[in-house]
């Protein structure tokens, strides 16, 4: 392991020592309890078999087998999930195979945030994290099972099942994807029709069916956003039956995969001196997560996920820990928004398993980590195959399938990583740089005020953007209106910037790292609604943004800057944040949500 990545680590333990602590004797508390079925009362156990096959409920009270929560996120509008359909009828029927059985605890929702881009749902998004953490609290609170299998896949989805499962930290746990869509148009394609629809050029008509060509059957959409980032940190801690992340869901592997799942997980149970998943997510699997994220690119998401996943466990991590971690871990894929290629050219060039072993041979990773497999991170280098009936794992190439898409550590795209946190006297925020060309890391223009992505479309419209200019979108952070995603941005600042002018953004809002070669300062701490100093920003002030050394300023002196006031939110804008869409019931959030940079938790006061 490289000493700096031991010091970071040895920091992060240090001060989560108290938490971390308190929050593994919860842990082994609850491992000491008998079995549910054993403990309980005879009629709580009754109403938690009542539905099951005579020959099951024998199995569960009698013969003590294992008895595996089923938490799904299925739903048939996403395309990713769209697959689970099936899966808990595969996981009964390998479960009762095996001499056990399964139930499915509970549902969460589960969001499209492409379908919410730019709507008023979009501001429901995030807080849905907080939520299908508690909607998988209330599937295992039954406290009837001896192990669970998580199923989800999207951006909220998997980050909300893993808080929810580290807060049953007892239990043994898998997460079971279900891969990809096949490859649609080329992404390259998809932006330059954004940006003529953006122009005027082209009309509705050609837009829709160049998006309908991108997003078009069951499975993940294939740009490494956020969900495909979660796939390949499940990968990075060992959640995942190896190499399970980006097989396609009609792909003969994938059925196996999720039976194995079963079979592991039966297994892992059975095992006296099994590994719970509160006890195997320690800060080093914590740290291989990060390590994954920063040399693949991935979702700036996930500098809010990961604190709050982190937190769950009794782990303290923030920014400047990323920060420091991407200065030792180098840059090793190029996959869109990063790149040209999706992610199913990502695997075939190696994929998470290349990367994976890159970090490790580079001393970027923990190799002697707990994983669900048992078998260490090692098996996670190694891509899935069935010969016969039967699963194997075949070892990659030494070399990369194609140096474009992922590289070996001794070649890497860039010795860093792909994020890098800003500060200043404005606060803190995040930059996602693997997008940006390196002669925009550093840009210097007059800020532009907007209080909305509304506003700031309308003056694209009018003509208003046809200048240098850094726009400085406020009112956008968890507290002010649940912290939506900016997408509806980019089309028009890329536009912008292919003319010639100097552009860049600064929001408390977030991006995903969708602004692709628009440097974007994002996730700014504090935010404008609790009293950040993004608020003192004035039309015309000039910022410097500086992603090579890490700051990001007015440019104003200093007494001058202490005396601004600080604008604030209308009562008509906090009217219409409040209102409609549902928004009304996550007021309560809106009040309580910690800063991004402490996760934007909702659930610890």
């Amino acid at each position: 392991m490289k000493n700096s990545i031991i010091e970071i680590t040895e920091r992060i333990r240090e001060k989560s020592r108290p938490t971390r602590t308190a929050y593994l004797k919860r842990v082994s508390e609850m491992k000491q309890r008998q079995r549910g079925a054993d403990r309980m009362g005879c009629a709580n156990v009754a109403h938690a078999i009542a539905a099951l096959p005579q020959n099951d409920k024998l199995r569960i009270v009698e013969k003590k087998a294992p008895n595996i929560a089923i938490v799904t996120a299925y739903n048939d509008m996403l395309s990713a999930h769209k697959p689970y359909e099936s899966y808990p009828q595969i996981i009964r029927d390998a479960a009762s195979s095996l001499g056990a059985t399964a139930q499915v605890a509970g549902g969460v929702p589960a969001m499209c945030d492409g379908v919410t881009q730019g709507e008023p749902g979009m501001e429901l998004s995030l807080f849905s994290r907080d939520t299908i953490a508690m909607g998988a609290a209330i599937g295992l609170s039954h406290d009837v099972f001896d192990g669970s299998l998580m199923l989800g896949i999207c951006d909220k989805i998997v980050p909300g099942l893993l808080i929810g499962a580290l807060h049953f930290g007892h239990l043994p746990t898998i997460f079971v994807p279900a891969g990809p869509m096949s490859t649609g148009i080329d992404n390259t394609k998809k932006s330059k029709v954004r940006e003529l629809y953006a122009q005027g050029k082209v009309g509705r008509d050609e837009l829709l069916e160049s998006e309908s060509a991108a997003y078009h059957g069951e499975g993940t959409c294939t740009f490494y956003g956020t969900a495909n980032s979660n796939q390949m940190l499940m990968e990075a801690m060992g959640l995942h039956i190896p190499g399970a992340a980006f097989i396609h869901p009609h792909d003969g592997v994938r059925k196996h995969l999720t039976v194995e799942a079963v079979k592991q997980l039966i297994e892992n149970i059975k095992d006296k001196n099994m590994t719970p998943i509160g006890e195997l997510v320690d800060e080093r699997v914590i740290i291989n997560a990060m390590a994954a994220l920063v040399s693949t690119g991935g979702s700036t998401n996930h500098l809010i996920h990961w604190v709050a996943i982190a937190r769950a466990a009794g782990i303290i991590i923030d920014w400047s820990d990323f920060h420091d971690l991407a200065k030792s871990v180098p840059l090793l894929a190029s996959v869109y928004p990063n790149g040209t290629a999706d992610v199913n050219e990502f695997q075939r060039a190696g994929g998470p398993g290349f990367v994976i072993r890159e970090l490790l041979d580079s001393g970027c990773m923990f190799p002697d980590v707990v994983t669900v497999s048992k078998g260490g991170l090692a098996e996670y280098t190694k891509v899935p195959a069935v010969k016969g009936d039967k699963l194997i794992w075949e070892d990659l190439p030494s070399e990369s399938g194609d140096e474009s898409i992922v590289r070996k550590a001794d070649n890497p795209f860039s010795p860093t990583g792909g994020l890098r946190l800003l500060k200043g006297n404005i606060g803190r925020s995040v930059i996602k740089v693997s997008a940006v060309p390196e002669d925009k890391h550093i840009i210097e223009a007059p800020a532009m005020i907007f209080n909305s992505q509304e506003d700031l479309l309308r003056a694209f419209d009018e003509g208003k953007l046809e200048k240098d200019f850094i726009a400085v979108v406020r009112f956008q952070g968890p507290k002010a209106n649940g912290m939506p995603e900016l997408h509806k941005l980019t089309p028009p600042l890329s536009v912008i910037q292919s003319k010639g002018f100097k552009v860049a953004i600064v929001t408390d809002g977030r991006m995903s790292g969708a602004s692709g070669k628009i440097p974007a300062a994002i996730h700014l701490s504090p935010e404008a609604a609790a009293g950040g100093a993004i608020a003192k920003i004035r039309e015309g002030d000039v910022i410097r943004i500086n992603a090579t050394v890490g700051t990001m300023n007015v440019l104003i002196d200093e007494n001058s800057w202490g005396d601004r006031e600080l604008a604030v939110m209308s009562e008509a804008e906090k009217t219409r944040n409040g209102h409609g869409i549902g928004r009304e019931l996550f007021g309560s959030m809106r009040n309580n949500v910690l800063s991004a940079e402490e996760g934007a938790i909702t659930w610890i006061n």
